[in-house]
């Protein structure tokens, strides 16, 4: 029986961002996929900013972006012509380093992960499913098929990252309660002329529906997403020739080549449990929802984010086991909120009423220009688009509030001549902020926990993003807050890490700072 730390089943976007952010905190994992090689087409395009930010923290962020382009304009069309014109290319500005929106095929976002998880010495186990399971309580022994071999493993914990038809969460029984959009819709990447952004995206909006256009860089083709007509929804197979028509109508592309065509049915769903014992659900296995807003690659890759760093400390002896009680709780109050908002702008977008038609043709493009237009209304768009207001308020391990900052938020992003205070993330561990002036004694009381603090110079930008001066926030390896005191109080410090037996992972190294050492970027 061969053993390992963290089995993962599944190699999508999910998987893969789970497998590498384990191995760049020392887990050992094995992943493994019952396709025998990675996707090359996808429906998922938009890479959110905090999934940027998360690929910063593993210093992958780079080749994330030389791969995608950086969409600077969303123009949208009606029948009559041009409706609007609208910013992308630094409408989050003051939120995230990432400011703008994003594309990047997802068949080519993984093959960056994969090449990053190589790197590591990590290879995804192609041709090999999951046959069985169970959590024995000390661990789970899994049987693994690879064509006519099987074998037996032993894992510490187990994750299905193995999408909306999850053996993982079947073996384990939960629920996927949700439904299926009634709508068919279209994926194709094509080589084609027309009207096309060049860095942008284009969306036709009518009566009937919707339709986007999207360049992608590597292959210099346009990737079209719309809705099947009516008339052939109920075709057994739907060819592209079939509705050619009516797509280079609605997206203004006049076709020459079709590298790819594809149709599918949108669903809606959440899992009744993320996590059973020793055994978690991750991305498309535990929710799975419209592509409105791009949100739901991202939503998956936040998962694992949220799942890593716990399991890594519990696994390394760093925190109580404890700790793994939040991922659920976190994670399946997004999920469950996500499906509510996108479901509700899917059915604006989508709906063949003739009542919201005329609203989505005529009066949409009006709301968006203004919103995008005035400063309030574009930061709003984007910290909710780009998953920056991801929030953890309510779970079992945030606590306190400074400022406008409570546990459990996003640590608000702040640029200074001196840098940024989000490159101390990339140590993937626990740390204390202040804004401002850090004093003696508590960086003295501090200093035995081995956690770091990180003082940043008092500024209009901390204030700005909702920051107290000199106060004390300790935040996660994910760079969310999980304890924000008004006061620099190393005694509420103290009690919050020993609620959960936490040490960083400096403290290895390092098991006691001198009194006084502090990092600054002032």
């Amino acid at each position: 029986m061969s053993k390992t730390k963290v089995l993962i089943a599944g190699a999508g976007p999910s998987g893969l961002t789970l497998a590498l952010w384990l191995t760049k905190l020392g887990v050992p994992v094995r992943i493994f996929d019952k396709a025998a090689a990675p996707g090359e087409t996808s429906r998922a395009l938009a890479v959110q900013a905090r999934t940027l930010e998360f690929h910063r923290q593993i210093r992958i962020v780079e080749d994330v972006l030389a791969e995608g382009i950086r969409l600077e304009q969303l123009t949208v069309h009606t029948p009559a012509g041009v409706a609007a014109r609208l910013p992308l290319s630094d409408f989050g500005r003051g939120i995230s380093p990432y400011s703008f929106a994003f594309a990047l095929p997802q068949d080519i976002h993984e093959r960056v992960l994969i090449t990053h998880l190589e790197r590591a010495g990590v290879q995804v186990e192609r041709g090999t499913e999951l046959v069985t399971f169970q959590d024995k309580g000390e661990a789970v022994i899994a049987t693994l098929s690879n064509g006519s071999r099987t074998e037996t493993v032993s894992a510490a914990y187990l994750a299905g990252c193995d999408g909306a038809r999850s053996t993982v969460r079947h073996g384990l029984n939960i629920g996927f309660p949700g439904g299926t959009y009634e709508q068919s819709f279209y994926v194709a990447d094509v080589k084609g002329r027309g009207e096309i952004t060049r860095n942008g995206m284009d969306t036709t909006v009518s009566a009937y529906g919707f339709a986007i256009v999207m360049p992608v860089r590597q292959s210099g083709s346009v990737r079209l997403i719309g809705i099947v007509p009516k008339a052939h929804e109920a075709d057994e197979t739907i060819t592209f020739e079939a509705i050619r028509a009516d797509i280079e109508r609605d997206t203004g592309v006049i076709v020459d080549e079709v590298n790819w065509f594809s149709t599918y049915r949108v669903h809606h769903r959440v899992a009744e449990r993320f996590r059973v014992g020793r055994v978690f659900l991750c991305g498309d296995a535990g929710h799975i929802h419209s592509p409105a807003g791009g949100q739901g690659m991202n939503t998956g890759m936040g998962d694992a984010v949220n799942l890593a760093w716990k399991l890594a400390a519990v696994v390394q002896g760093r925190a109580d086991p404890r700790l793994l009680d939040s991922y659920e709780p976190e994670r399946i109050a997004f999920a469950r909120k996500l499906i509510e908002s996108t479901d509700q702008a899917f059915r604006i977008a989508t709906s063949r009423s003739r009542l919201v038609g005329l609203f989505r043709r005529y009066l949409m493009p009006k709301i968006l220009s203004i919103a995008l237009h005035t400063s309030f209304g574009s930061r709003a768009f984007f910290s909710v688009i780009s998953q920056a207001a991801i929030q953890y308020r309510a779970g079992p391990i945030s606590s306190g509030m400074a400022g406008k900052v409570s546990g459990g938020d996003r640590l608000p992003y702040v640029l200074s001549a001196r840098g940024d205070n989000f490159e101390a993330l990339r140590s993937l561990d626990w740390q204390v902020h202040v804004y401002g002036d850090v004093s003696v004694e508590f960086r003295a009381m501090v200093a035995p926990s081995g956690i770091p603090i990180h003082a940043f110079p008092w500024s209009d930008a901390a204030e700005k993003a909702g920051l107290q001066r000199d106060a004390a926030y300790l935040v996660r390896p994910d760079g969310h807050v999980a304890l924000a005191s008004p006061l620099q109080e190393a005694a509420a410090l103290q009690r919050y890490l020993a609620g959960l037996a936490i040490r960083p992972r400096t403290a290895e190294r390092a098991p006691y700072r001198v009194p006084g050492t502090m990092h600054s970027l002032a």
